[in-house]
């Protein structure tokens, strides 16, 4: 972070703000389903710079049925031989949806072409087609949102070493995370040719800064609602009606001798 930048949040009022956040994508929720419109939400950015926090604080008070997250794993050998986003496009959205992508296509721009998973010439084939596919996507009528999360070196190191020490974060650590914390500027460098290629005025990358992770997740979130014209549906008042007695019987009793659970708390 720079020497300037603001002192990290304090838990209750990144709480307080969190809170007025999910309230409002909880309209949205209400809002997609009645319009039936398709977003599309990219998350990208170096290892350990806080996207599944991130992804967690924006999907936490809202339905996965909704909102739904796609982190894909490594392909398989029969996805190896299919074109190359074509995994990514069977995920996307249908109406009233809103598809995360816990990184995307950009794979290639990024770990596959550092690390070498993939050639120099299927690197450069990806940059000119992907402005091109996401242009279809938009003018098919759905909205494309894309995130880079930016974090500094010396907080990437410090994420990295919390995770080898913390039992409860050691699962976070891969190989891959060590080879590519060696490869930062190999990183740097795949990130600024993608920038150079794919952040159209159609499909315009935005960056958040991730050293303050509370920071980053508000304002991902905030910037996520800024960029759909949601509106709140209104909605009918409910009451809870009476519960009928016609059936009553004592359902305490019916299980008085079932197995339990030991009361341990």
């Amino acid at each position: 972070m720079a020497n300037d930048a603001p002192e990290k949040m304090k838990r209750k009022q990144y709480e307080k703000e969190l809170h007025k956040l999910q309230i409002e994508l909880c309209h949205l929720q209400e809002w997609l389903k009645e319009s039936q419109e398709r977003v599309v939400i990219i998350f990208e950015g170096r290892d350990a710079a806080g996207k599944g926090g991130t992804i967690k604080a924006l999907t936490e008070r809202v339905s996965p049925r909704s909102f739904r997250v796609e982190a894909l794993p490594a392909p398989s050998s029969r996805e190896k031989t299919q074109m190359f986003m074509q995994r990514y496009i069977e995920r996307m959205p249908a109406g009233g949806e809103i598809v995360i992508y816990d990184r995307s296509w950009y794979n290639r721009a990024g770990v596959e072409y550092v690390m070498g998973f993939c050639t120099k010439e299927q690197h450069r084939r990806f940059l000119e087609i992907c402005p091109v596919v996401e242009k279809f996507l938009i003018d098919g009528g759905t909205r494309l949102i894309k995130l880079w999360l930016e974090v500094g070196q010396e907080e990437q190191e410090r994420r990295f070493r919390a995770r080898i020490e913390d039992p409860l974060r050691q699962w976070k650590l891969s190989d891959m995370d060590l080879a590519s914390y060696k490869r930062w500027y190999d990183y740097s460098k795949a990130r600024d040719m993608m920038f150079e290629h794919t952040d159209t005025p159609d499909s315009p990358w935005h960056i958040v800064h991730s050293d303050d992770k509370k920071r980053a997740r508000l304002n991902a979130i905030s910037h996520i609602l800024s960029r759909i014209p949601y509106k709140k549906v209104k909605h009918a008042d409910v009451e809870l009606p009476d519960r009928s007695t016609k059936k009553e019987y004592d359902d305490h009793a019916s299980i008085a001798e079932r197995r339990r659970v030991e009361v341990r708390y």
